[in-house]
């Protein structure tokens, strides 16, 4: 089941799903049988919230930390600072991150004080420095960057900080020799990595002792604005950035639609982290596997090749109206397009199948006895799912796109999930798709549209679906039913039957629930803050929440997937 951590809720949090929530749901999980527990990218953000734009390819996000677990701080502490909160905080739909954010800022600063004023006595000053040592070859940079964001308001777009300090070389310089005040804020953001893996790593011995396996979330590039960037710019083109090409699909995204998704992630000089082992990428998969027992590459298309932008997505707005002629005028006759080739040619395809198969070996070596499941949706070339295949990476089946022409009524109907080869990923939906329930209800909707290609693709895939879950096709489209329990455990019966390694639904699809976690190609409060309305706890004691956990433990066991 996929379920971001802050959407989870449980009695007294504050304001955010936490790894208490977390922990509670783990117990619940293993009462399903449910094999594990999918997880979005758990690395800090900034800004904009996003777990897919971490300021640090390692740090962990300190506002999912479970706070009654963090040494130094009491009930009462947690209490009083709940207290603080707008009532607002614990009824919404949302995550409010400034507030939430800021209290729990606030109780970590206060726990820290604690242990540094006592740490000559503190037995655990020991383990905590041990930490840092082992840790230094990402913490110290890390810690470094959090400090001067501080200095920065917060702010992580060091292309824009102070001229002292807007450099890696200038930033080392001005805290070459810290003070004594400096030297406790750096030692701040550090403890408070050393609780967050302290946290993670419990959490997953717990889910071991409850047969419950986490997977994890990497994406193919970090944040520009990360201290990964900043100070290990080594690794990364700064003249180029990842996303992905034009796609019609999103209608209110102007710029998608015309030149695609400018991430602004930069791309790597993948030469130089060969010439050094690869040892970026192998402390990052490294400190993932200390987490989690499967992890999802995103994007794995961009290991083969990946849609690029010679420009920051911060100057999309003035290309946005130009042509492509007064665009390259612009970068000196760079245009978006795949690097480091197009698949336009036989040579091109077997040079990029070669890139790819060189870095995820590299991958698999670092990954050890580890699972990877890689998201290969988007525009894969066709030497990609094979290749996939032969490493053994699980890649993707979204049931409803799995169809195949039938030449003697020359119509398409979905693949049986009988024939998913083994070494694969089952879903409906991700993050970035509406759940089960919005997607039928989305589709019945555009049957009424104005725009015929809506129309088409709606009846089409309502069609699929209904014949995926083995319901009956009505002749007049219009008659297709509202989205119900029939139709739900029709499908996902399909799902867990399906031959598929992996079979996995979001946590909304369990309640029929509408609620989207992201929505591409837009930016705002309404991504990546989505909460449950009910509490873990609530899942087993609700009548009408356990019932549904009743259904899907006897699904699990029916099709054999215990």
């Amino acid at each position: 089941m996929l379920v971001p951590v802050w959407t989870l809720r449980r009695e007294n949090d504050l304001g955010i799903g936490d790894l208490a929530a977390l922990r509670e749901l783990i117990v619940w999980a293993g009462k399903q049988n449910l094999g594990f527990l999918q997880l979005l990218p758990i690395n800090e953000t900034a800004g904009d919230h996003s777990p897919y734009n971490a300021i640090s390819s390692v740090a962990l996000e300190p506002s999912l930390l479970d706070l009654t677990q963090v040494p130094g701080l009491s009930e009462e502490d947690i209490v009083s600072a709940q207290q603080k909160l707008p009532r607002h905080i614990f009824t919404n739909d949302s995550v409010d991150y400034l507030p939430v954010k800021k209290l729990k800022r606030e109780l970590l600063e206060l726990a820290f004080k604690r242990f540094w004023e006592h740490r000559e006595k503190n037995e655990q000053t020991e383990t905590f420095q041990q930490f840092r040592e082992f840790e230094s070859s990402w913490l110290d940079d890390y810690c470094l960057f959090r400090f001067l964001m501080d200095q920065e308001g917060g702010k992580e777009c060091w292309d824009f900080w102070s001229i002292n300090y807007n450099t890696a070389e200038k930033a080392r310089s001005y805290l070459s020799k810290p003070g004594e005040e400096t030297e406790e804020r750096l030692a701040f953001y550090a403890w408070v990595q050393w609780v967050a893996f302290t946290q993670w790593k419990n959490l997953r011995k717990f889910a071991d002792e409850h047969d419950v396996k986490l997977m994890g979330d990497i994406p193919i590039g970090v944040s520009y604005y990360s201290a990964d960037v900043f100070f290990e710019p080594q690794w990364f083109d700064l003249q180029w950035f990842g996303g992905a090409p034009p796609e019609t699909v999103f209608k209110d995204d102007a710029f998608a639609c015309k030149w695609g998704q400018n991430w602004g992630v930069p791309l790597y000089r993948w030469d130089v982290l060969e010439q050094n082992d690869f040892s970026w990428w192998r402390r990052r998969i490294d400190k993932l596997t200390d987490v989690f027992h499967i992890f999802r590459i995103d994007h794995i298309l961009g290991f083969y090749r990946i849609y690029s932008f010679p420009w920051h997505p911060r100057r999309n707005a003035a290309f946005l109206p130009l042509s492509h002629e007064e665009a390259a005028a612009r970068t000196g006759g760079k245009l978006p397009g795949f690097k480091p080739f197009p698949d336009d040619t036989e040579e091109h395809c077997d040079s990029n199948l070669a890139d790819g198969d060189k870095y995820l070996r590299v991958i698999l070596q670092a990954t050890g006895e580890n699972e990877i499941v890689g998201e290969d949706l988007g525009t894969v070339p066709d030497y990609v799912r094979p290749h996939l295949l032969k490493l053994g990476i699980a890649g993707f089946k979204i049931c409803h796109w799995e169809a195949e022409l039938d030449e003697k009524t020359d119509t398409e109907h979905p693949i049986p999930g009988e024939d998913y080869e083994e070494c694969s990923f089952a879903t409906y939906s991700t993050h970035d798709h509406p759940s089960i329930a919005g997607l039928w209800e989305e589709f019945r909707t555009n049957l009424d549209s104005s725009e015929e290609d809506e129309r088409t693709g709606a009846e089409w895939n309502l069609r699929i679906l209904s014949e995926i879950a083995g319901l009956t096709v009505p002749k007049d489209p219009s008659n297709y039913e509202k989205y119900s329990v029939k139709t739900q455990w029709a499908l996902l019966q399909a799902l867990f039957a399906c031959h598929s390694r992996y079979a996995a639904f979001m946590i909304t699809d369990l309640y029929r629930r509408a609620d989207r976690f992201n929505i591409p190609g837009t930016v705002g409060t309404h991504n990546w803050s989505a909460r449950m309305p009910f509490t873990v706890a609530d899942m087993s004691r609700d009548p009408k929440l356990s019932q549904e956990a009743k259904k899907l433990k006897t699904l699990i066991k029916q099709t054999k997937r215990v």
